[in-house]
């Protein structure tokens, strides 16, 4: 009996190595070996490969590399799937470790007996041991709270934390963490990925929920930005102007005349030099005159984050160099 249990192991992968070699020669082609074309689909009803061009078929037996079973809403396909949740960077293990529960019940929402708690009770102790190994870990698991606790308070979306959380670990294995506090580090890559990723927040903005002072994030950020070689345009005053207006309760129309006053001061270069929010803020204000939904200079200064002065000193130079006629 054992020697006929391995022959059909043996077959098994046999037949397993033929169809990984079968999947990875149907992947390889990438042209219509008929007419050279390169739009090729992949019907996975028929189980054909089919050029889009001529209608050759290529392939009459494609393997469907997908699941087995089919589910025809989200809360099916959640039950029958039988994965994990993604790799994230948002997390020192980057989420492939195991979590044990407290909550002291079992799959099916039955309690555990008490007989099994303690024993429970010293597997979860030792998870958690097990999970932070090193000092590199315990550094990541800290730094990555933090990132986390900064992103949720500036309402940032998972893709400016998985950007930052990257940068953070770029730092790491280049050792640019010696000599700063880790605090200073994750609002810098914080600050660099809100760039990147086109999402824009000040210095002051950042430094508001941080534990470091603005000088000190501004430091870090470009002592790394350096080091990293981390190429970052300079901000637009246009990209700060749709959540200016969300603040100030302005409408689409407001909006769109703010970033077409910007726009035309780009074109004639009036915005280099200047700070891109106070650029933003003196052309809502002066769209908002000219859209009848007037705000005070004392109101878009508190949102935007400037001075009054800054404002006013920003909205006579942009009417005067693009002839803009405001009635006050």
């Amino acid at each position: 009996m054992p020697e006929v249990e391995r022959v059909r192991e043996v077959e098994k992968e046999k037949e397993k190595e033929v169809e990984k070699k079968e999947i990875e020669r149907e992947e390889a082609i990438e042209v219509c070996p008929e007419c050279g074309s390169p739009r090729i689909i992949r019907d996975y009803k028929r189980g054909e490969l089919v050029c889009q061009d001529c209608g050759y078929v290529i392939e009459d037996r494609y393997i469907d590399a997908g699941p087995e079973w089919r589910a025809f809403d989200s809360e099916q396909k959640e039950k029958r799937s039988r994965v994990g949740a993604p790799v994230t960077y948002t997390i020192h293990d980057k989420g492939l470790s195991t979590i044990i529960d407290w909550s002291n019940k079992d799959f099916y929402g039955k309690s555990i007996s008490i007989r099994n708690r303690a024993q429970l009770f010293r597997l979860r102790k030792w998870q958690r041991r097990i999970r932070i190994s090193n000092a590199t870990e315990r550094n990541l698991a800290f730094a990555l709270s933090e990132l986390d606790r900064m992103a949720s308070a500036l309402g940032l979306p998972k893709s400016v934390r998985e950007t930052a959380a990257v940068i953070y670990r770029k730092a790491i294995e280049k050792n640019l963490i010696r000599g700063r506090s880790i605090e200073g580090v994750v609002a810098a890559a914080l600050y660099a990925a809100c760039r990147q990723a086109g999402v824009p927040r000040t210095l002051d903005e950042i430094a508001q929920y941080s534990r470091v002072d603005r000088k000190e994030i501004g430091r870090t950020y470009r002592f790394i930005a350096r080091e990293l070689g981390l190429k970052l345009m300079p901000t637009s005053p246009a990209d700060y102007v749709p959540r200016f207006c969300a603040a100030l309760g302005l409408s689409g129309e407001v909006q769109k005349k703010a970033i077409e006053i910007i726009k035309k001061a780009e074109e004639r270069e009036l915005t280099s030099g200047r700070g891109p929010t106070g650029v933003a803020a003196a052309a809502i204000y002066i769209a908002s005159i000219l859209c009848g939904e007037r705000r005070t200079q004392r109101e878009v200064a508190e949102v935007a984050g400037v001075t009054e002065v800054t404002i006013r000193n920003r909205y006579k130079e942009l009417a005067e160099k693009l002839g803009i006629e405001i009635i006050l």
